[in-house]
């Protein structure tokens, strides 16, 4: 870890302990429950881990892709107009419920549906902008650890660590839906678990919309 901050004097020399910390935020916050995992949990089940490859690099890609505009100046605008944080809210909801029953109505297990196919790289990328978890996993790494005196080098170390580490922590999900693949070669068995994996998704709304109308 600390040869990664030391290269190209990425992070300003960062602290190693600081390293640990940020390196702990970033597993810690990837490999937690939440939309995302929901859905590799799904996609490794119904359509298999290499299939679902395309869907994690895609997560992991516009997880980078959001902390580096954060960190370089995204979080300055949103302070400045609450609305757009709002209007985040209500799109995220509205995206997730189509998630949920794009999950829901996924059938056969290794995409024997001719409908239905695995989320691509920027269909996942895309996603990240509105997913609430992405938002405070992404915004809370820039600000609790890029120091305004080493900014640049900061932001780029949090993109790399979160890339670095986040991606092996969601392959876990991705590779849990594999694992219980060969108990869903039932139509109907795989049917509940991805209707209790939508159920799931929506639930994971909850803390958002909670959070929206306190803001009204």
């Amino acid at each position: 870890m600390r040869a990664i901050a030391s290269r190209a004097n990425w992070g300003g020399d960062m602290a190693p302990e600081l390293l640990i910390a940020l390196v702990t935020f970033c597993f810690v916050s990837s490999v937690t429950p939440g939309p995302n995992n929901m859905m590799l949990l799904s996609s490794g089940a119904t359509f298999g881990f290499r299939r679902t490859v395309p869907h994690m690099i895609g997560i992991s890609a516009g997880c980078v892709v959001m902390v580096l505009l954060l960190g370089f100046g995204l979080a300055g605008i949103i302070g400045r107009f609450p609305w757009l944080y709002r209007a985040l809210h209500i799109l995220s909801a509205a995206y997730l419920l189509y998630l949920a029953w794009r999950i829901a109505t996924s059938v056969g297990v290794g995409g024997r549906s001719a409908s239905a196919r695995p989320l691509t790289p920027l269909d996942a990328a895309a996603f990240q902008w509105v997913n609430p978890k992405a938002w405070a996993m992404c915004l809370g790494a820039t600000t609790s650890f890029a120091r305004p005196e080493h900014l640049t080098g900061d932001v780029i170390l949090i993109a790399t660590v979160l890339a670095l580490v986040g991606f092996p922590a969601i392959t876990l999900w991705a590779g849990g839906g594999t694992v219980v693949r060969h108990l869903l070669d039932r139509p109907r068995a795989l049917r509940t678990f991805n209707l209790v994996m939508a159920a799931l998704l929506v639930a994971s709304l909850v803390p958002g919309l909670i959070e929206l109308a306190e803001m009204a």
